[in-house]
């Protein structure tokens, strides 16, 4: 195995040009990450989740002579798996009942934007989040997810979802009003 420690990704993007092996460094690098977020705005079956990846990672593979280093490779690889749920929702014509969200990671995100106790029961206050966060949008979900689950800063944000930073502001924002108005109106105790 390469060394792969200590190597940005933009470096290791370098290295499996001229050597396909660092390639497994990025895949490793990113595995989990990635699945997560395929789960959480797909809300597929593990094994099709899993599909998923792996025809992202070929893409990932096939594509990459093509990455534009002035970006972060994160958001590249995170837009092409965007795309990659997108064609698999196509080709299954399927909409997500139920998004697998991540309680804990909900839970450190959105309690400290929203200033909500803390002393709250977090169990009961994680699945009522994730009950608003499914009565949203897509557009809001996403980049609510993309935000506060996925940590993504605007930039990465505009990357991914090919948008300018000025829409991802407003995106962010109406997600946040529209959040606030299913709490309001569902009358759920947050």
């Amino acid at each position: 195995m390469f060394n792969c420690k200590g190597k940005t990704d933009e470096e290791l993007v370098s290295l499996a040009l001229g050597e396909a092996d660092y390639f497994l460094c990025l895949m490793k690098r990113y595995e989990a990450k990635l699945l997560r977020y395929i789960n959480r705005i797909a809300n597929i079956r593990q094994e099709d989740a899993e599909d998923v990846l792996q025809d992202s990672f070929i893409k990932v593979y096939e594509n990459l002579n093509n990455f534009d280093d002035k970006l972060k490779f994160s958001s590249w690889i995170y837009r092409i798996v965007h795309n990659q749920v997108i064609s698999n929702f196509r080709k299954l014509k399927a909409r997500p009942q139920q998004i697998d969200w991540d309680s804990e990671n909900i839970l450190n995100n959105l309690i400290a934007d929203f200033n909500i106790s803390r002393e709250i029961d977090r169990e009961y206050l994680s699945q009522k989040v994730a009950q608003v966060l499914e009565e949203l949008d897509d557009k809001y979900q996403e980049v609510l997810i993309l935000k506060y689950l996925e940590d993504k800063n605007y930039q990465e944000i505009s990357d991914i979802l090919k948008k300018p930073m000025g829409t991802i502001a407003t995106l962010l924002s109406r997600a946040k009003q529209q959040f606030k108005k299913v709490v309001k109106d569902k009358k759920f105790n947050l």
